[in-house]
């Protein structure tokens, strides 16, 4: 059961909760209308389904759990839905709520730009004409992305060129006040070559001249790719686990 006193209205109201961290000012949009729920340290929000997830929660696990079954049950959480949700094991909500997925990833953060590498290649912003070579590299190298052409959520599309050809691309994702690195890709015959370093290291310098913060996701097991990032900066870090209901 959830009560009105626990209720916050809106999104200034729901940062104020969660004391601006990066993952909820990065969740939440600036003009994206949110409810939010608090229980005993965890916050969890809602926003309304053509935004994407439907919500979100930062805090101790437990308690977020507790919301979530709470708000399932009053009918504001609906089957098919999706929630990103502190870290937990899967075996939490057996008996209590239906999962059909759930993946377990890492939110990171930087506010510094990486050092430049000796052997660190160019990244350009690409425009239309690209578009071709765009798709075509995805299609090969990261069929399963879920950042592709036409996506509106896409601001900007990155890439690195050799010899006049695409090998390297990543989407920038950004929205509010935080940029966000998302869909990176090296084609499969130029990988081992530094080029993930590279475009990682030129898109975030690239957003950090526009906002003050930059993040990225990467999945648990994706553990080259994690220690890639801590490399280059992207020390903070929000234990994720992302659900779909049943």
């Amino acid at each position: 059961m959830i009560t009105d006193d626990q209720a916050l209205q809106g999104r200034a109201a729901i940062l104020d909760a969660v004391g601006h961290h990066p993952f909820a000012r990065h969740a939440l949009g600036p003009a994206m209308p949110a409810t939010g729920y608090r229980r005993d340290g965890a916050v969890l929000w809602l926003v309304p389904p053509e935004h994407g997830p439907a919500g979100a929660a930062i805090g101790p696990a437990g308690p977020a759990l507790d919301l979530c079954v709470a708000l399932a049950d009053s009918g504001r959480l609906r089957p098919g839905q999706r929630l990103h949700l502190p870290r937990h094991d899967r075996g939490l909500l057996t008996d209590r709520l239906a999962v059909a997925d759930h993946n377990d990833w890492d939110f990171h953060w930087t506010d510094a730009p990486p050092p430049v590498r000796p052997d660190e290649q160019p990244v350009v912003r690409l425009g239309d004409a690209d578009r071709p070579a765009l798709e075509a590299l995805v299609d090969e190298a990261f069929p399963d992305s879920t950042s592709r052409p036409g996506d509106p959520r896409v601001v900007d599309w990155y890439g690195i060129r050799t010899g006049g050809r695409l090998v390297a691309c990543g989407a920038d994702r950004s929205q509010g006040e935080l940029g966000f690195v998302a869909g990176l890709t090296v084609a499969p015959d130029q990988r081992g070559r530094g080029l993930g370093a590279s475009l990682t290291a030129g898109m975030t310098r690239a957003l950090l001249a526009r906002h003050d913060t930059v993040a990225l996701g990467v999945y648990t097991h994706n553990v080259g790719a994690a220690r890639l990032y801590r490399r280059l900066g992207f020390t903070s870090t929000l234990a994720l686990s992302s659900i779909r209901l049943a």
